[in-house]
Order: C-alpha cells, then structure tokens, then sequence
C-alpha cells in the first residue's frame, strides 16, 4: 500500500480528518472542490482550522510548500475565500448577505434614531 502522505502532499493526517468531515476523501475531489472551497466546506463544518490548511490545501494542488503559498499566494487566496463567502452567504439570503441599498428604510419625515452620547465626561490628561 503506498504511503498516504505521498498521495495528500502537504497534508498530514488531521488535516486529511479535518477534510474527511468535510466530504472530501480523495485528491481527486480535492482538485475538483478546489483548495478555497474545500477549506471553507471544513471550516462550517465545525473542524478547529486555521489559515495554514487553506495553504497547505492550496500547496497540496499546485506542488509548492505550504510556507511558499502562504508567503507569495497569501492575499490572492485571502480575497478567493471572501468572494467565494460572500458568494455562499448571497446563496442561502443570509442577513449579512444583504446591502444597506436593501435595509429597511425609514419613511420621509418620521424621526431619526437617536444614538446615545459617547460620554459625559471630557477625558483627564495627565499632570505633568
């Protein structure tokens, strides 16, 4: 039987369970999901992940280490895993989704929110 950690590069075996949870078994459905989605799908999940197996997901399909994707691949996957949340949460019409442009709007006339004052006391400098 060939050795795992050939088949799952940069993957140990928590982070193979981390992906198992998830639904994904195989490198083939790894390349199929992608790293950004795959990483996603552990995290809701409920798996305890952090941003080091979105790069070693990423080093994994493209070949490189994990610290090489985490330094020069970083931002790219940061904004690939915000478009693909905003994405998700459009998806299912989660609150967080919606715009201010879709926020309730207050009627013409009726009166404003009023917002409680920041404090009532001037802040004390010190004695020199």
């Amino acid at each position: 039987m060939p050795d795992p950690s050939l088949q799952w590069p940069n993957l140990g075996p928590k982070s193979r369970q981390m992906l198992a949870l998830a639904g994904i078994t195989t490198m083939a459905q790894l390349h199929k999901v992608g790293s950004v989605a795959a990483y996603a799908r552990a995290k809701k999940v409920g798996a305890n992940v952090s941003l080091n197996l979105l790069w070693a997901l990423e080093g994994a399909l493209t070949g490189l280490p994990w610290q090489t994707v985490a330094r020069e691949h970083r931002t790219s996957l940061l904004l690939a895993l915000e478009e693909y949340q905003r994405r998700s949460d459009a998806k299912v019409g989660s609150p967080a989704s919606r715009s201010q442009a879709d926020a309730p709007k207050r009627p013409r006339g009726a009166p404003r929110e009023r917002q409680a004052p920041m404090s009532r006391h001037p802040v004390q400098s010190r004695p020199r």
